[in-house]
């Protein structure tokens, strides 16, 4: 099957095809001048975007298909057409998304990067988190606790964790502003508002927010609808797992105002024992338009209770009966505790201001508001009173030193700011100054709600301030050099501000850090009758996150820093394209676990010198027929750590012992990673798509030893769908998916540690089982 899954991808990467190409123009009605960015979309999805010159070179186009640009009424066009131009009427309002494209790649900036429609999210929306949708993007790998990609999941781009992806929603920051990591659990079915998204690999340009180490994904949700809509759309599938959508939409009213609105639920038990999730939001979005100017609010909010499963099982049983166990809550005598749950609902408020103030000069500007609140709840026994700040209580005349309690650790945080760009436009220049100013407020707090004996409810044990204030400034600028070249400059100046008062087991412990970041980026592209070739090198610097700062005086952690090169080459043509991208990010002072205990006790990251990533990324699609077609991308990457050093706990001497190894693989970082797709339309509206992913081996620490790693896998979805056009109804389309196909065990995800106990050097593995063949079914109703 391996071998199978290479050689499509193989063949669809090196397909020479030779045909006639014809240029088609995309040109504004009224003046006639040729729009950038155009978008043709056939009816299997699929489709092409135009150069600055308005140009889209197709092989013998024939059928229909949808033409659109931002502020244009869309035309469907039947090919062939008479003459070489497709003209578009403008719809005289200002709909360009400035907050969006200010931090976006364009379609000649010199990085990697993948766009996705909503209507590629929508084929395979059917209840599992944003990550799994996105995980037929290049370099990518996707976890589940849960084991179904319903509730907390995990993404990974080119080996680096969501602490290391720069996430924004509109162009405002997503990524929790202390751990620096996205919990998408937060934002139930946001997929179902998304316009689009675009993941840029690597550095990528100057974003808002969070250090960009691995990745960028940029998500836009305010684009515009002239029509008026209503959708119903509802899915149910294995463990249980059902997902109810509804999306209405004013369309354009009184040619001034639109309305949207949705409002979503998703349920499952899980494929783990107990890992239950129960999610709901709610989005609202209203917009006021004129040929200048356009205001817009967004209100959109999430609300989750899942039930815990971060603890993993023991990779030893992984193929046994005990695969779906869960151990959270067994401390409870009995039956497991049944709240053993994390509960969180996050808020966002979002106010937008786009100008024109002529054809070249546009600005945007914005404040937000993100309002969270929640708690995760414990049963834990024979927790010791000091840890709790009490003295052992004597009951019937006798000390007693501990007790069963229930706890809830709060996080109860408030993050608002702004953001602006300025966009100029003129000829072959293009400058865009741009920024953000953020605030972070958050209180974390616990509370003992039940104790069998010694502790009152509602004891507060901790509380423990935080205050981040990060500003940025970005200035970009992209020239035409001449007819196939264009430069690319990108400078940005982040100062980050970030104040702790104390941690829960540390409470002692307080830090008031300052840092300067300058993150420049340099890059040139050129692009000629469907080929497009770019260099870029880009720096860029991160601060630690909060966990690292749990140390002592003498081990406070630097900052992170990233030098990111990239050459790419893509070749596009009317049935075929294909691109390779060759990348190599060094790091300095890169932040990871080494069982290394500080001097205050906890297992902090640690800095090392030297690591890299070298890698090359193969993507390519060929439509081989008009009922089929085939898509695929490869990496291959060596990531190592240079000189690491491993601690791990001696509990026979009660001290630490460590080792060295001179060039070691990164964690999680796998060697080999691809996907390939066949889409077969047999049937007028009839869609059957065979979705493969490989994922190579991937280790659990830095030591690249097998014993500590998790199998290389491969996984084979299936998926068919029917599209029946009404009167009643717009469409009606329905949707099943059978994922994991042949049935194969398989861990994405997971940890490691080890210790030395009578004299012998122990290693624990824990890894998070994903679900076997499992199915998801799903009607969407367009009225």
């Amino acid at each position: 099957m391996k071998k199978m899954f290479l050689g499509i991808c193989a063949s669809m990467l090196c397909i020479p095809l030779f045909a006639q190409i014809r240029p088609i123009v995309i040109a504004d009605q009224q003046t006639r001048k040729p729009l950038g960015r155009a978008s043709l979309e056939w009816p299997d999805g699929s489709g092409r975007i135009s150069d600055e010159q308005g140009k889209i070179s197709l092989n013998a186009p024939s059928g229909s298909a949808v033409i659109s640009s931002v502020g244009y009424r869309p035309a469907l066009i039947q090919f062939p057409i008479n003459g070489d131009t497709i003209f578009l009427d403008p719809l005289n309002l200002f709909l360009e998304p400035v907050e969006v494209t200010a931090l976006r790649a364009g379609d000649k900036a010199p990085f990697a990067r993948t766009n996705i429609s909503a209507k590629d999210l929508a084929k395979q929306n059917l209840g599992q988190d944003l990550p799994f949708l996105l995980n037929q993007t290049p370099s990518v790998v996707v976890s589940s606790d849960a084991g179904n990609g319903v509730g907390y999941t995990g993404i990974r781009i080119r080996g680096s964790d969501a602490t290391r992806i720069n996430m924004t929603l509109n162009g405002i920051p997503y990524n929790d502003a202390e751990s620096q990591g996205m919990f998408l659990v937060n934002l139930p079915d946001f997929a179902s508002s998304v316009g689009s998204i675009q993941v840029q690999r690597g550095v990528g340009t100057s974003s808002n927010g969070a250090g960009a180490f691995g990745a960028t994904l940029n998500l836009s949700t305010n684009e515009f609808r002239e029509e008026r809509y209503a959708e119903i759309n509802n899915s149910y599938g294995s463990f249980n797992t059902w997902k109810n959508t509804v999306k209405l939409g004013s369309g354009l009213i009184g040619d001034h105002f639109t309305i949207d609105a949705r409002l979503s639920r998703i349920n499952s038990d899980g494929y783990v024992d107990r890992a239950s999730t129960d999610l709901q939001s709610f989005y609202l979005s209203g917009a006021y338009l004129t040929e200048k100017s356009s205001l817009r609010l967004n209100i959109f909010s999430g609300k989750e209770k899942t039930y815990q499963a971060w603890n993993g099982i023991l990779q030893s049983e992984a193929r046994g009966p005990n695969r779906r166990f869960n151990s959270a809550g067994t401390e409870k005598p009995g039956s497991p505790y049944n709240n053993e749950t994390d509960n969180y609902q996050q808020d966002h408020y979002q106010l937008f201001f786009n100008h024109s103030v002529s054809e070249q000069l546009s600005f945007n500007t914005a404040a937000f508001l993100t309002r969270g609140r929640g708690y995760y709840e414990q049963y834990k026994a024979e927790e010791d009173y000091g840890d709790y700040g009490l003295s052992n209580p004597i009951i019937n005349g006798s000390p007693v030193t501990s007790t069963d309690l229930i706890r809830q650790l709060w996080l109860d945080n408030y993050f608002y700011g702004g953001i602006y760009s300025v966009q100029y436009k003129k000829k072959g220049t293009g400058i865009t100054v741009g920024g953000a100013i953020t605030r972070y407020d958050g209180d974390h707090y616990g509370r003992v709600i039940w104790a069998d004996k010694g502790i009152r409810p509602g004891h507060e044990w901790y509380n423990n301030d935080a205050l981040k204030n990060d500003f940025n400034m970005y200035a970009k600028w992209t020239q035409q050099l001449g007819s196939r070249w264009q430069s690319f400059l990108d400078i940005q100046g982040r100062t980050v501000k970030y104040k702790i008062s104390g941690f829960r087991n540390n409470p002692g412990i307080s830090t008031d850090n300052s840092y300067q970041f300058f993150n420049p980026k340099i890059g040139i592209s050129y692009s000629h009758q469907g080929w497009q070739a770019f260099a870029s090198y880009a720096i860029a610097n991160k601060e630690p996150n909060r966990d690292d700062f749990e140390a002592g005086l003498t081990q406070q952690p630097k900052p992170e820093r990233l030098q990111d090169l990239e050459v790419g080459i893509e070749r596009t043509s009317g049935r075929y394209s294909w691109g390779a991208t060759l990348y190599y990010m060094n790091y300095r002072d890169q932040l990871v676990l080494t069982g290394r205990i500080n001097d205050v006790g906890a297992y902090a990251r640690t800095n090392i010198d030297k690591s890299y990533r070298l890698g090359l990324e193969l993507q390519g699609s060929f439509k081989a027929s008009s009922w089929l077609k085939l898509t695929g991308n490869l990496t291959l990457s060596e990531n190592k750590v240079i000189d690491f050093e491993e601690f791990y706990d001696d509990y026979d001497e009660g001290t630490q012992k460590s080792v060295k190894y001179e060039k070691t693989d990164i964690s999680f970082s796998p060697a080999l990673m691809g996907s390939a797709t066949a889409i077969l339309t047999p049937i007028k509206n009839g869609e059957i798509a065979l979705i493969g992913k490989y994922v190579g081996r991937q280790y659990l620490d830095n030591t690249s030893n097998r014993n500590r790693s998790l199998d290389a896998f491969y996984t084979q979805d299936l998926r068919l769908s029917y599209t029946v056009i009404g009167k009643a109804v717009k469409d009606l389309t329905m949707i099943f998916q059978i994922n994991n196909l042949f049935n194969k065990l398989y861990e994405p995800n997971g940890y490691t540690f080890s210790y030395i106990f009578n004299q012998e050097l122990i290693t624990e593995n824990y890894v998070y089982p994903m679900a076997g063949i499992n199915f998801m079914g799903g009607v969407n109703i367009r009225l």
